[in-house]
Formats: structure tokens, sequence, C-alpha cells
């Protein structure tokens, strides 16, 4: 292996768990040095520029504050697409990429439809739902000016139109519509629940794209029903992405809003992480 490879690795050394520290360096060497797989593993020294190595040492010193690494190099792949990302907007997780297979799978095929992503961050499920299907007409909504920012300038980048609104979902008063689906991954980590939480989401992620209260965990899935009780068409789709201590609590819910056909899905991992529901 790459002398360099071994001594970032000895650097990241107690404050990350050997297998992270060791996909850290190769993240590093390989994304930001553009180091080959033959470049990693010949072993052979490559001379790195003073300049190189004042950069490789600013990564080291943000990562032992545990800043994301995403945040770091400004960039990540959702649903194989790019994507910047910074302090502004979650870093978007696999579990959401299966909502957007989820939703992408049960539409492939028809035109036309009007999709409203709720609380959009990064924009990567409005963008990947534009990109994987084309025909239909996105809307993205977020409280937040950064992360709206944030989600054109990725919407461009992956030449994709996508309507951005700033809403406030909480206070938002929706008129008669017709949207056929209404998807969104909200808020929904208890405040109780940060002490569980590590440091690089904790310190870095917008707490304001995280936490909901204690005593009202639901609370976003409570009023986007609400709002898709009337600007979802009738037989529309609402998809979140859901708390998996809370999965049968979000069935209850839209069930007893008069939602049908009510799904909860398991993620990768195994746990309840995403809920399907039709309009009545």
């Amino acid at each position: 292996m790459h002398s360099i490879y071994i001594d970032i690795i000895r650097s990241l050394s107690g404050f990350y768990p050997e297998p992270e520290a060791k996909a850290l360096a190769k993240g590093i060497l390989a994304e930001v040095f553009r180091f080959s797989t033959l470049d990693l593993y010949d072993g052979k020294d490559r001379d790195f520029s003073e300049k190189e190595h004042a950069e490789l040492e600013d990564i080291l010193a943000r990562l032992k504050r545990f800043e994301p690494f995403q945040y770091i190099t400004g960039e990540t792949s959702f649903c194989g697409l790019p994507l910047h990302v910074a302090p502004g907007v979650l870093i978007p997780r696999p579990e959401t990429a299966e909502l957007v297979d989820w939703i992408v799978t049960d539409f492939g095929d028809e035109a036309h439809l009007n999709i409203v992503d709720i609380g959009t961050g990064s924009g990567c499920i409005a963008i990947a739902l534009a990109k994987f299907l084309p025909g239909a007409r996105v809307s993205a909504w977020d409280i937040s000016d950064t992360a709206l920012d944030i989600a054109r300038r990725n919407a461009e980048r992956n030449g994709v139109h996508v309507d951005f609104k700033q809403v406030d979902v909480l206070s938002h008063i929706s008129a008669e519509g017709n949207a056929h689906i209404f998807v969104s991954n909200p808020p929904y980590i208890r405040e109780r629940e940060k002490t569980d939480m590590e440091r690089n989401v904790l310190d870095w992620e917008p707490e304001q794209a995280l936490f909901v209260p204690d005593d009202d965990p639901l609370r976003f899935y409570r009023k986007i029903a609400e709002l898709g009780l009337v600007h979802l068409a009738p037989s529309g789709v609402l998809y979140v992405e859901i708390n998996q201590a809370y999965g049968s609590e979000t069935v209850d819910l839209l069930t007893g809003m008069g939602y049908r056909n009510v799904i909860l899905r398991k993620d990768m991992s195994g746990n309840d992480r995403m809920v399907k529901a039709e309009r009545p």
C-alpha cells in the first residue's frame, strides 16, 4: 500500500474506528488527489508538492474535528447523480435513495406526473425523480434560503428542471391542487436521541432538518398528510421516510386520517423506514 495511505490511517487513529479510517484514507487519495487503484495498491511513492501536503494536513485537521468528508470535498453522490453539499443541507443517505427507487418503480411507465418534494434540502429527491421520471413536473419546497440555493445549483448541474419554492410546511395553507405524488424526508429524530448520535452529524448537519420535539415526533407527518388531503389529486400517493421507532404510529396516523392502502416498508438494514399511502 502507498505510504501516504498508511500515514493517513495512522493520523486518524484514535478519532475513527480502523475500517472508517481506511475508507476515509481511500476517499481522500481517490477523490482529492486523484489516485488510481494502481497508485494506491502499488505502493510506489508519489511526490507530493508542498501545496498538496498543506491540503492534506488541512483535510486531516478538519476530519479530526469530525467534519463530514462530504462537506470537506463539497461533493456526494445520490442515485448515481453528483451533488454539491455544504453544512446548510443534510448529506443524502442510502435509505433515501431506496425511497426514490420505490417511487420510480411504481411510476416509471407513467408520464405527466405532478410531484411535490417537501423539505428538499440538497434537492436530492426532487432531482433524482426529475432525472428518472423525465415526463414528470417536479416542485420542491424548503424553508431554508441556503438549502434552496444549493438545490438549484444541483438541479442545473444535473440538467433537470425543478420548480423550487420557499415554503414553511408547518404554517403553509395549500390551495386545492392536483399533485399526483407527495414525497418527503422530513425531520424525524427526537431531541432525546441526540445523545446517541455521532459528532459528525450532531456537530455539523443542520438541526432544523434533523430534529423534532420529544412530545410531538410526528408533527411533520401530520401536517404533510393534512396538506395531502387537499393538495393531492384523488388517489394521489404520499411517500415518506420515517423514524424507525415510529413505523406503526405513522401508519396509524395516516390510516386515522383516511388514507388508504398504507404500506410500511423496511430499508436495506431491516429497519422500518418508508411509508406509502393513497389519498382517499
